[in-house]
């Protein structure tokens, strides 16, 4: 059961009697009007047990965007139905409107509209849906939770995506498909045209040079339908925030620019989701729904704090393709301590595939480094002094560089022993990863590394 506003404020008016006539008679008989009408109310108000809820609603949607569903009630009782609905999701989801009222007659049903504004990646549940049905004078009310179950999945918001036309355009002219005609590098032959001064003499084509009479040479352009496998850390590298976001969030964001690029490439693309365990897959992505196949699996991977399991990654390679690959490690090289089991399967895959690894520097390091002036930093300083008072502001801006200086330069021997174990570093703020890793892709398809 539940009581309304007007039920209150019909209760409040018992301090008018009581204060005139000097007696809580009055107040207590009018108190008693008011109780009564509120339970004959209450018994006039629609019956929850004849009452049914169904959702029409979609099964995805992208953060940061908005996604519309409907809310359908029918009354199967006798009574009309006076109700106030309220949705049960998790705060994240962004269901809007929280309530709304609904008036149903007996043995029809009504639909109301809901919007949904997540902002938060992941599977989003609800609980169910309360209703409360009012009586004919909005007094009293009946309520219950009716069982509903509704899920939505959030992908992530693929904000990286401005970054594919440039990358698409550059693609075209590796492939010859511009009005340009550029012809790119690679190991697929593609034509024979004529020697023109400053072509490799290696391109030569004797044996069509000796049929025509004239010098020919071969063009080539970069490969299709090879092995893109992308590996994305969900251990304890994801956790860590970098810009109040965790690095997870970035490793993501690559992975969904690298994979939309390369299928529209024309290369074949798998994802793997990595901790301790392979925790999910996607094998062999098309171009036609290698976002939506990415963004279903990637919603709902979280950050771990186990150690990733890196010695897995070879034998994981293995089972996708016995051929020579474009695998990225997407994770981040810190410390030889925390990227040691990473380092050491790189020669092993350095050997028969092209290896990119990623990084992701964090700007505020790079900003204290500098001895750039920091807010939230100094925000921090001003606790610490009002708690210890033990060091001035010169010496603790000293001691703050220095370990900034430190972090960046283990990072970058962690990163020159990636390089000379075999595998390109794409090292870069959160922002510039993803367009980064897009562009070390292109290259290898221009070189014939892939």
């Amino acid at each position: 059961m539940a009581v309304s506003g007007r039920f209150v404020a019909l209760l409040a008016v018992a301090i008018v009697p009581t204060v005139l006539f000097g007696t809580g008679w009055a107040g207590l008989a009018w108190a008693g009007v008011v109780v009564l009408a509120a339970v004959l109310d209450l018994l006039l108000a629609a019956d929850l047990t004849r009452v049914r809820v169904e959702r029409r609603m979609p099964r995805l949607a992208r953060r940061d965007t908005t996604a519309d569903g409907t809310l359908v009630l029918a009354n199967d009782g006798s009574r009309p139905l006076r109700a106030v609905v309220r949705d049960m999701w998790e705060p994240s989801a962004g269901r809007a409107p929280h309530r709304s009222r609904m008036h149903v007659p007996a043995d029809e049903r009504r639909t109301t509209r809901i919007r949904f504004a997540p902002f938060r990646r992941g599977r989003r549940v609800s609980a169910g849906v309360a209703v409360r049905a009012f009586g004919p004078l909005g007094l009293a009310a009946r309520q219950r939770v009716l069982d509903a179950p509704g899920e939505l999945v959030v992908t992530p918001p693929f904000r990286s995506r401005r970054h594919l036309p440039s990358r698409l355009a550059r693609l075209r002219e590796l492939d010859g498909e511009t009005t340009l005609q550029l012809r790119g590098h690679g190991t697929e032959f593609d034509s024979l045209r004529d020697y023109v001064r400053g072509d490799d003499v290696r391109s030569v084509d004797w044996r069509a040079t000796a049929r025509r009479q004239d010098l020919v040479v071969r063009t080539w352009r970069p490969e299709r339908d090879r092995r893109v496998i992308v590996v994305v850390d969900a251990g304890r590298a994801g956790a860590g925030r970098v810009e109040d976001e965790p690095r997870l969030d970035t490793f993501i964001e690559s992975a969904l620019l690298l994979g939309a690029l390369a299928a529209a490439a024309g290369d074949r693309v798998d994802l793997a989701v990595l901790d301790d365990a392979v925790r999910d897959r996607v094998h062999g992505a098309t171009r036609t729904d290698v976002v939506q196949r990415f963004g279903e699996t990637l919603a709902l991977a979280e950050p771990g704090l186990a150690a990733t399991d890196w010695s897995a990654v070879p034998g994981l390679v293995d089972s996708i393709t016995t051929s020579r690959a474009f695998v990225v490690l997407v994770s981040s090289l810190d410390s030889v301590g925390a990227s040691g089991d990473l380092l050491a399967v790189l020669p092993r895959l350095a050997r028969r595939h092209a290896v990119v690894v990623t990084s992701v520097t964090d700007p505020m390091v790079e900003r204290m480094a500098s001895g750039a002036p920091d807010p939230a930093a100094a925000g921090r300083g001003a606790r610490v002094r009002r708690v210890s008072g033990l060091q001035s502001g010169a010496e603790r801006d000293v001691y703050r560089r220095a370990a900034a200086e430190r972090t960046l330069l283990d990072a970058d021997g962690v990163a020159d022993v990636a390089r000379r174990a075999g595998a390109e570093v794409v090292r870069a703020t959160p922002e510039q990863v993803p367009p980064l890793l897009a562009d070390a892709y292109i290259r290898a398809k221009a070189t014939g590394r892939l």
